[in-house]
């Protein structure tokens, strides 16, 4: 621990709306941590959101946050008053036909505006050398708009900007085009602030390179410090848990915690996504680490319900942890977002730990899409993991990434074709394609019929022309064939709406749309269509076996091996009456029975 000043510098750090109400911000938690451990500074965290919920009502702020662009809509008029007209446009657009108006918007804005000058009010923001503030997506404007109303007050007190939404020429432009930044964090942030504190207390003279700032000083040409996840202290959620009681305390309020298991992704080629921008490079936490946290964030703050911010989770670490946790005998909840998983017996030990909830990275139903997509994956292999995921009683969030530039006709009728196969299963999202900054796709747009990138239509009803002439933004459009795309999906994203009201409605909840149960001679297949009625199909002898070999895909070859009773044209049969019914999913040499077992649902598992 470095030597400090008499009076140690302290830091606030703050998190502004739109995070969701019942989850801190790791990033806070993190950086407070970090900081405090290795330096005799104080570190206060704020979470202004909670403030705005309490005001605004925590469903009306619950579905502003869900619209995304509506929040970054309600700041615009307070940073730039001659955007009010159209950002209240583009917050009217926000909620379309799936949410019906949310009230005023002028009135709204007016209680933006209150919220935050109460907070600041109630602040002691004079008392801090440093603040700080994590901008993630759709913080910006918030952050902005606090920023500036901050520096009327406090115009030498020094604010440094970080998170997702700094990296690379985003936070470069965002430095250089609002005065109200002092200082700019591009990328990992534990080690920069904590040597941006030093420099600020006078005991560094220079700043690493990815601090932005305004004073002209020699940056050091040796490598920027990666911090060990090993190595990291447990987050400190305690202030957001103090605000917390505070703001509702007549309310039960069990948030539900962030992990970090890892940093970037171990995949990272996909070709839409810019998700790891601020990572140098892809690490991760011991599975026994990621215990002895999860344990003690559990006890800490009698929580159970977690959420994975992982890109994607580390697979060995994971399924230690998951062998581990699940042996602790408590009852969590966690949330999960990872690449496919085809292999019963893992996703079976992940469910087994408490993996309720989980986001799979679907993105297509067509295997040259997906080839585009660089997704390293197959309909096959997307198909099974929705089935498994079933199957382990795993609630699956899946997107389905429509108006993807270059999709063919002959992709939208594959598209079409395999989402009757999937019907029984959560239904997909759809995701309308949106161009990232720093996305491989950016690297070859002409490989996606994309001729030109262009602001987003929603960013020029936020920010001045001329302020967006010099802003490099994380969500951008592009010239091509966004028209005809538009058109080429509008069938898929119909199908996706029926799926989704289908499974909304069904009577009998308790049961699977497609399962079977097992007669250990014959099988009986329940198969519930979209208009509700039920098809019942019965399998006997070698067709019975045959359909529960193929509960993983199989190779047509590999069902010869095992059954050379049956000949080849007629397992070819077989097969195509299987798939005809929708029973069975086949692709090129492979095969999946598409049923799950029947459990009764007070049966003991």
């Amino acid at each position: 621990m470095e030597g400090d000043t008499p009076t140690p510098l302290s830091v606030a750090l703050v998190s502004m709306p739109w995070p969701i109400v019942n989850r801190p911000s790791l990033q806070l938690a993190t950086l407070k941590s970090y900081v405090e451990e290795k330096s005799t500074r104080k570190v206060d965290c704020f979470h202004p959101y909670l403030h705005l919920a309490k005001a605004i009502g925590i469903d009306t702020y619950a579905r502003i946050a869900r619209s995304g662009w509506a929040g970054e809509a309600l700041f615009a008029p307070l940073l730039f008053p001659e955007m009010k007209s159209q950002a209240n446009q583009l917050f009217r657009q926000s909620f379309a036909r799936k949410d019906p108006a949310i009230g005023d918007f002028e009135e709204l804005v007016e209680q933006v505006e209150k919220s935050v000058s109460l907070w600041l009010a109630a602040t002691d923001i004079a008392s801090y050398h440093l603040l700080g503030l994590s901008v993630c997506f759709f913080q910006l404007l918030p952050s902005l708009y606090l920023a500036a109303k901050i520096k009327e007050k406090h115009p030498f007190l020094p604010i440094v900007f970080g998170g997702s939404s700094c990296a690379g020429k985003v936070g470069a432009s965002l430095f250089e085009s609002f005065p109200q930044i002092d200082y700019l964090i591009s990328g990992e942030g534990e080690e920069a602030l904590l040597h941006l504190c030093r420099h600020l207390a006078g005991h560094e003279k220079s700043l690493q390179r990815n601090i932005l700032s305004r004073q002209p000083l020699v940056k050091p040409d040796t490598q920027i410090p990666r911090v060990n996840l090993n190595d990291l202290p447990y987050p400190n959620f305690s202030p957001y848990f103090q605000e917390i009681r505070k703001l509702f305390a007549n309310q039960i309020f069990i948030p539900m915690l962030p992990l970090e298991f890892s940093r970037g992704c171990w995949w990272n080629r996909c070709s839409f996504c810019n998700l790891n921008l601020q990572w140098p490079d892809y690490r991760f936490k011991s599975g026994d680490r990621m215990l002895a946290e999860t344990v003690y964030l559990a006890k800490t703050h009698a929580c159970l319900q977690f959420a994975f911010a992982d890109n994607a989770l580390p697979p060995q670490e994971a399924d230690r942890f998951f062998t581990s946790i699940a042996a602790t005998g408590m009852d969590f909840d966690f949330f999960a977002e990872m690449r496919v998983i085809s292999a019963q017996p893992q996703l079976e030990l992940y469910s087994r730990g408490g993996l309720r909830t989980v986001q799979i990275g679907i993105e297509a139903l067509s295997s040259s899409l997906l080839s585009r997509m660089s997704k390293g994956t197959t309909v096959m292999d997307n198909i099974a993991a929705m089935k498994l995921a079933d199957s382990c009683s795993m609630h699956l969030e899946g997107n389905l990434i429509i108006e993807f530039p270059g999709t063919t006709t002959e992709e939208i009728a594959e598209t079409l074709t395999n989402l009757d196969f999937v019907l029984p299963f959560a239904p997909l999202q759809a995701a309308a394609f949106f161009l990232g900054y720093g996305a491989p796709i950016c690297e070859s747009p002409k490989n996606f019929s994309i001729q030109a990138i262009r602001p987003h239509s929603k960013n020029k009803k936020l920010f001045p022309e001329k302020i967006l002439r010099g802003l490099t933004l994380i969500n951008n459009s592009y010239l091509g064939d966004r028209m005809r795309q538009r058109k080429l999906w509008q069938p898929v994203a119909e199908k996706l709406s029926a799926f989704q009201h289908f499974h909304k409605e069904r009577k009998n909840k308790a049961k699977h749309p497609l399962h079977y149960r097992d007669g250990t001679s014959f099988l009986i297949i329940s198969q519930e269509q979209i208009s509700g009625s039920v098809l019942l199909h019965r399998l006997r002898g070698i067709s019975r076996e045959i359909y529960l070999f193929c509960a993983i895909p199989q190779r047509i070859s590999e069902i010869l091996r095992v059954f050379p009773t049956i000949a080849a044209p007629a397992l070819d049969n077989f097969l195509n009456e299987m798939t005809g019914k929708r029973l069975m999913f086949r692709e090129g040499s492979r095969i999946l029975s598409l049923a799950i077992r029947y459990h009764h649902p007070y049966a003991k598992v």
